[in-house]
């Protein structure tokens, strides 16, 4: 080797161990970085997993810690030997905050008015079906009625029109009027039950 090369990378070059922490964070490249990473990575981990309960959870923090570390490299300086004290704070720190964005969140959901409940569209689509079949079946079944109970059957159970109304418009009695629709109630029940 020549005078000219550096100490660490005459060290890396005969396989000495990596400098530590705080030489490596004062460097602040990517390279150094990548070798706290890969020193500390498992045991943010951990401490996250403790943190959070969550292996899922635990990876986001471990992710949020070290990228963290990355962003505020420049302005913070080790003062202990290990940046693992750093790192589990800064782990902490995005715990907390993530903590009190679910509070907040759950805060604001729960001022929320629960929206009102949706049919099923489904089920509104067979209901108007069956409606509709059975309106037909029953207009089927008033026109297989006499005429006389089927004038009566179309206004007071179709036309939904008082018996008052339809006997002063077919000109008849109201007495008459009850009695063609009696029988042509009578004679529906009867159709109906034949048809099923």
């Amino acid at each position: 080797m020549t005078s000219e090369t550096t100490p660490d990378v005459a060290d890396r070059a005969v396989g000495a161990a990596d400098p530590p922490d705080p030489v490596l964070w004062s460097r602040g490249d990517r390279e150094s970085f990548g070798v706290l990473f890969e020193r500390h990575v498992e045991s943010v981990w951990n401490h996250a997993y403790r943190l959070t309960g969550s292996w899922e959870q635990a990876h986001d923090v471990t992710s949020a810690t070290f990228l963290t570390a990355w962003r505020t490299r420049a302005e913070v300086t080790l003062v202990r030997d290990s940046a693992l004290p750093l790192l589990y704070t800064m782990a902490g720190n995005v715990v907390r905050t993530a903590h009190r964005g679910l509070a907040r969140r759950s805060r604001l959901l729960r001022r929320i008015p629960a929206p009102p409940p949706v049919d099923d569209h489904a089920e509104a689509v067979v209901r108007r079906i069956d409606s509709e079949t059975r309106l037909r079946e029953v207009v089927d079944a008033v026109r297989r009625l006499p005429s006389a109970q089927r004038d009566v059957a179309e206004l007071c159970l179709l036309g939904d029109l008082p018996v008052a109304e339809v006997a002063l418009h077919l000109g008849i009695a109201e007495a008459t009027v009850r009695s063609h629709l009696s029988r042509a109630r009578a004679r529906l029940r009867s159709l109906s039950e034949e048809s099923q």
